[in-house]
């Protein structure tokens, strides 16, 4: 079984940076052919896709967030994480990771595993 889980501050004050990690266990970020991705829900909102890096290393960034963002991972733990350089009270939602298996709707990727998410709040 796949499990992801996410981590990080729950709160975050305006303007500061935002870096949130994923720890993933039952498969190897490595593996062929997945991609690991970020996507978040604004309270009252739709989800939102953010980024995903590939089990190769490459990523990809929702052009809204790619001036501000960078995905990572550190293989030797099994995480990938994201980076953003700074927030906003708009940034308050539940983060989530999740694994992107190939399934499709459309262009819309459906995951197969998700972790629960985490909420983070920005405010002062």
């Amino acid at each position: 079984q796949v499990q992801l889980q996410e981590s990080g501050p729950g709160l975050v004050k305006p303007s500061q940076p935002l870096s949130l990690t994923c720890t993933v266990s039952g498969d190897s970020i490595t593996a062929r052919l997945y991609a690991w991705s970020w996507i978040r829900q604004p309270p009252g909102r739709a989800l939102e896709w953010m980024g995903s890096i590939d089990y190769d290393g490459t990523i990809y960034y929702s052009p809204s967030l790619e001036s501000r963002t960078s995905i990572s991972r550190d293989t030797s733990k099994n995480q990938f994480s994201i980076h953003l350089r700074s927030v906003a009270p708009e940034d308050t939602a539940v983060y989530y990771c999740a694994r992107d298996g190939g399934k499709r709707s459309g262009w819309n990727p459906l995951y197969d595993y998700w972790g629960q998410g985490t909420q983070v709040t920005v405010s002062s």
